[in-house]
């Protein structure tokens, strides 16, 4: 049963009740209960989407991460957009991740005592979370240039994300650096970066293989352009380029496989992934190669299957209506 049909058969059934005793009390004084009240039906739980990491929310449900743009209204540019997007570098989707552990940006989940180290920046401190993190000395490390780490802290559900980052002693020294609250929607500072060039967390983007295993993503996926706007939209909260041209993807932006594009010759990996385009879209999230998007390192990947996803075109997608670009 719906919820609204629900809480209108518990308003009709209360309404009843209330007239019953009405009527009653009039005849022959205050009503008397002799016996506990019973529910008629069964209580109703009401699903809550949003995906779930080591207990930890990996945002609120009404997160924009979180949030479907299947029914969202079109951008008024967005073939202009596509078109330049597809003259500008790679024209399909990539996944940038599979089966060899040096692809995929991965993640690590530590315990509440995991012990603080010190964090130094060598270049964007300014916008940067101070330290300590909660980041063991062995976490995993992106291979490439970008060095990535990323640690999920299991009972305060912070999110700890370094770029550029490598060991220092007792410590870690990094270009930039986040601390992301995942139990709330608050936003970085207007203008700052994070360890992504739009001041977005990584790991909520990731393509992880037990959301795909169950069958479903119920979040947006991290996608790289090789030219982005300088502008960004919420809930970006940077830019990292100097390109004035508004048909240029802005940070932030979002994008979604189109309604009219056949799914059924995908299966596997592939038609879960393909279904999270359609249904949550994709974020612009770094400058990249174009229509690389990311997921975690697992040896369970099929390749064969990815292999799918390099299929699809770009002009496959079209450019949601995200909201107003800002001025980077």
């Amino acid at each position: 049963m719906g919820h609204r049909r629900f809480l209108a058969t518990v308003a009709a059934v209360v309404a009843a009740a209330v007239a019953a005793v009405s009527i009653a009390s009039a005849a022959s004084g205050p009503a008397r209960i002799d016996g506990a009240a019973t529910a008629a039906r069964p209580a109703v739980r009401i699903h809550q989407p949003g995906p779930v990491l080591a207990g930890c929310p990996i945002y609120p449900a009404d997160n924009a991460w979180n949030t479907p743009v299947s029914a969202a209204p079109v951008a008024t540019n967005s073939a202009a957009m596509i078109s330049r997007i597809q003259r500008t570098g790679g024209a399909a989707l990539h996944p940038d991740f599979g089966e060899n552990p040096a692809y995929g940006i991965p993640y690590v989940v530590v315990p509440p005592d995991q012990p603080q180290v010190p964090i130094r920046y060598d270049a964007y401190g300014d916008e940067s979370d101070p330290g300590p993190f909660p980041i063991p000395l062995d976490a995993p490390l992106e291979s490439g240039s970008d060095a990535h780490v990323l640690v999920l802290q299991q009972g305060s559900c912070n999110l700890f994300e370094l770029f550029g980052a490598r060991r220092s002693g007792g410590g870690w020294v990094a270009q930039s650096g986040a601390r992301f609250d995942l139990t709330s929607n608050a936003l970085r500072p207007l203008g700052w970066t994070s360890a992504d060039a739009a001041g977005l967390p990584i790991l909520p983007g990731l393509v992880r293989y037990d959301e795909v295993v169950a069958g479903r993503i119920e979040h947006a996926i991290r996608v790289t352009f090789a030219q982005t706007r300088d502008g960004y939209v919420l809930p970006a909260t940077h830019a990292a380029s100097a390109i004035v041209d508004p048909d240029a993807p802005a940070m932030g932006q979002r994008l979604r496989l189109r309604a009219d594009v056949d799914l059924g010759r995908l299966h596997g990996q592939a038609l879960v992934i393909a279904t999270a385009m359609r249904q949550y879209g994709l974020i612009v999230a770094d400058n990249g190669s174009n229509w690389f998007f990311q997921g975690a390192p697992d040896a369970r990947w099929d390749d064969a299957d990815l292999e799918q996803l390099k299929a699809i075109p770009g002009t496959d997608f079209e450019v949601v209506d995200s909201g107003p670009v800002r001025p980077g």
